[in-house]
């Protein structure tokens, strides 16, 4: 693997008569970039041709467990059934390029909505389960998506009365006939349950609803795809604005996958857990993408998060492998002691989104048995890894740095100039190859924002060392990460300005022991107004996503402000800090109570 890129100093000889000194050295410069292997060769294949080949390997082999739903599919079943929706999805008349959103927790479902989206060409909107109605209005919209499919619902979120609320002329129309006025794009919406209700398809029926002609046309509409079409679209904050769409193709996710399992070593005879989201890459590239590359089985423990659900799935079923962030593994410790788990077979699995505190990893490594857990480190844009660990790093090195950069891809750290820095220096990170996103969905000015010459700017600040291990030690921009999850203040700033009685809105994260970061927002009220700090919590509650309500609101008279009117956000940060942790011991936090 080429590391490091290096300027070599030549000598310079004397000829003359007496011996001259010796030349001072000349100082070596060698700049903070890194390439990565040429091994494995990417594939050209799509996601079809991936499950395909798995089905051809594997078949008889378990694919995927959902215990909670008492679902239990083998590689022949899982690509049977997928074959049957895509069909379907064919016969409500979806087509190559059209957009499909889903909207709902892990559940056998979702899985196989990726997978027929893909087998006929659609592109998979995903949207995150703890959006709101306004939040699906927007990624709904500015996706152009023709179809949605849905949970009933998920813990507190109704989901099909808050579309029925967006589109109220599902009362009035017949399954595949929507005509919004909300949401103008929509024609059709599948609803993961037995009765809808009007204007809704069950997902059942559309599994079910194809015929001869549907079916032979699957092999006729195979031959259209290619690796570089888009296949899907994940809204994020990005590096810049409120979120957007990163477009990513069959080549960028189906590589990532293989890669990313590569590096854990993973075989057919592995199986493993995911707790982690389906909505996000962690789920669907490293989890099922990833499984289904090797011929894993894919274990899901439950609909969202739960310790004890978690570590009970992985010891009856087995697992050698587990995914999760950081804040998971825990509150897996934690209810560890009360569990009488058969947790032998753990070998490996993933911890990213957010540090790894070494006492953390220690615990995992030898109570959990798994003394080959991995760090990665990437984002959504690149599909989404670009560093990892490898499973015989040390372990101050998965705890310290994220570990070294994944085959194909080109990394470098740049100033604010965008020059090449050297070893060890700190500057923005970014990434180059065949991971990089299309762009950002009817978005150019972003995508040129983002990304310059091939080179996605993460927005991240990092250091290369000398053997290629990198380390992240900040951001660009402000933008706050809690538990994993991407939070760009000014949406919540926007947001809060709706309220009549607030004048001013300033947004910023500030350190949390528990999820890395929390919200806090300062608000300046309306002048004369009674505003308080209950009353923007409200204000909130069920219009935005719960990760992104402040938890720390403070209303003041004025903040921080440069010579020219500009809000000093770093020093609100730093007051929040002192008034939270007196002694400046920012882990008191934890104490807090959580609104």
């Amino acid at each position: 693997m080429n590391i490091l890129t290096q300027s070599l100093a030549g000598h310079v000889a004397n000829f003359g008569t007496a011996p001259s000194p010796a030349p001072a050295p000349v100082p070596v410069h060698i700049e903070s970039y890194v390439h990565g292997p040429d091994t494995p060769p990417l594939e050209a294949i799509t996601v079809p041709n991936l499950l395909a080949r798995a089905a051809s390997r594997f078949g008889p082999r378990e694919a995927i467990v959902c215990p909670h739903q008492s679902i239990r599919r083998s590689y022949h079943d899982l690509c049977r059934e997928t074959d049957a929706l895509a069909a379907g999805l064919l016969a409500i008349g979806l087509e190559k390029g059209d957009r499909v959103g889903i909207w709902s927790p892990n559940r056998y479902e979702w899985v196989l909505t990726q997978l027929a989206t893909a087998r006929i060409g659609a592109i998979l909107v995903t949207v995150n389960p703890a959006y709101r109605s306004a939040e699906l209005e927007f990624a709904l919209n500015r996706s152009g998506c023709r179809a949605l499919v849905l949970a009933e619902r998920f813990k507190s979120s109704e989901y099909l009365r808050m579309l029925r609320q967006l589109a109220p002329e599902l009362d009035r129309c017949r399954p595949g006939g929507l005509r919004s006025d909300q949401l103008p794009h929509l024609r059709s919406v599948i609803a993961l349950c037995d009765d809808p209700g009007p204007g809704i398809y069950a997902f059942a029926h559309v599994h079910d609803l194809a015929g001869p002609a549907q079916v032979l046309r699957l092999a006729a509409v195979d031959s259209t795809l290619a690796p570089d079409d888009a296949i899907n679209i994940q809204f994020t904050s990005g590096t810049t604005g409120t979120p957007k769409g990163a477009t990513l193709t069959h080549r960028n996710i189906v590589n990532n996958a293989r890669f990313v399992t590569d590096r854990m070593h993973l075989t057919e005879d592995d199986r493993l857990c995911i707790p982690v989201p389906l909505y996000h890459c962690f789920g669907m590239v490293m989890g099922v993408l990833g499984a289904i590359s090797k011929g894993v089985a894919m274990v899901f423990p439950g609909e969202g998060f739960d310790a004890e659900a978690t570590l009970s799935a992985a010891s009856e079923e087995r697992c050698s492998a587990l995914y999760g962030v950081p804040t998971m593994f825990v509150a897996m410790l934690d209810r560890l002691p009360a569990l009488d788990l058969q947790l032998a077979r753990m070998r490996t699995g993933i911890m990213a989104g957010a540090p790894c505190p070494k006492v953390v990893m220690d615990r995992v490594l030898h109570e959990m048995h798994m003394p080959e857990l991995t760090i990665c480190y990437g984002m959504t844009e690149t599909s989404p890894v670009s560093f990892q660990s490898m499973v015989n790093d040390p372990v101050e090195q998965r705890c310290n740095t994220v570990g070294r950069i994944h085959p194909h891809l080109e990394a470098r750290i740049v100033d604010s100039g965008g020059r090449v820095l050297p070893v060890g220096e700190e500057g923005e990170l970014c990434i180059r190859g065949y991971s990089t996103m299309k762009g950002y969905w009817d978005d150019e000015k972003a995508t040129r924002a983002s990304v310059c010459d091939g080179w996605m700017h993460t927005g991240d600040l990092a250091r290369l060392d000398a053997d290629g291990f990198c380390t992240i030690t900040g951001r660009v921009k402000d933008m706050i990460i809690r538990g994993g999850e991407n939070i760009y203040p000014r949406e919540i700033e926007e947001y809060l300005f709706r309220h009549p009685q607030v004048r001013e809105a300033h947004v910023f994260g500030i350190p949390d022991a528990s999820f890395g970061e929390e919200v806090c927002a300062w608000v300046i009220p309306a002048t004369g107004s009674e505003l308080s700090e209950q009353d923007i919590r409200t204000f909130c509650e069920g219009n935005i996503a719960h990760y992104k309500i402040p938890r720390f609101i403070r209303l003041v008279a004025e903040v921080p402000m440069t010579v020219t009117g500009k809000p000093q956000k770093f020093r609100m940060r730093e007051m929040m800090v002192d008034e939270l942790s007196p002694d400046g011991d920012e882990t008191r936090q934890e104490a807090l109570p959580r609104p």
